[in-house]
């Protein structure tokens, strides 16, 4: 069956706020045959690797702040999301950052957090210890599995986790989602 057009009320045209194209220079054709994009982007990274460890801080502030609320209020669907919220952007800028231990660890506590099935069954034990963990990592510069302490932490949390999400049968997009992620 073909689609019909949409009526004029039924659509609506947007305009991004800002003309990007004026913000961008364009290159000679000089300029551009000699220019490598992928040694721009790791000179950039390189000016901003000074900043890292302030960013990561940052990041495990926020991840501390979510957990005093759940500390101070008690578990609930909110308070939950704010500390997934928090370990969700770690999970994602801690390789970026330097701190692939870290995202490991942050890794296996979002696993937790999306499996569980409801903010009731949370064990509030094993959180403290995801957060005191990456806590931790973050403070001591355990950056990666050369460190050994720091890597028998994360293979434990990930064991003890794994151990605790058995008892909880998966749901069919549970199943779908473990599938993708591999």
């Amino acid at each position: 069956m073909a689609a019909k057009p949409l009526e004029e009320e039924e659509r609506e045209i947007l305009s991004p706020p800002t003309d990007l194209r004026k913000k961008v220079r364009i290159l000679s054709k000089r300029e551009a045959k000699n220019f490598d994009p992928v040694k721009a982007a790791e000179q950039a990274l390189e000016r901003l690797s000074g900043k890292f460890d302030g960013w990561m801080s940052n990041e495990t502030s926020e991840l501390m702040t979510a957990y005093d609320a759940i500390r101070a209020e008690g578990l609930n669907k909110a308070n939950l999301d704010t500390l997934y919220q928090a370990v969700h952007n770690m999970k994602g800028q801690a390789l970026t950052l330097g701190y692939p231990l870290v995202g490991s660890v942050a890794s296996s506590f979002c696993r937790l957090l999306e499996h569980v099935p409801g903010p009731e069954k949370l064990p509030l034990s094993l959180t403290e210890q995801y957060v005191e963990a990456i806590r931790a990592m973050v403070a001591e510069g355990a950056r990666d599995t050369d460190n050994p302490t720091g890597a028998a932490l994360a293979d434990k949390l990930s064991e003890v986790t794994e151990d605790y999400l058995a008892q909880f049968p998966l749901k069919p997009e549970d199943e779908a989602d473990d599938l993708m992620i591999g």
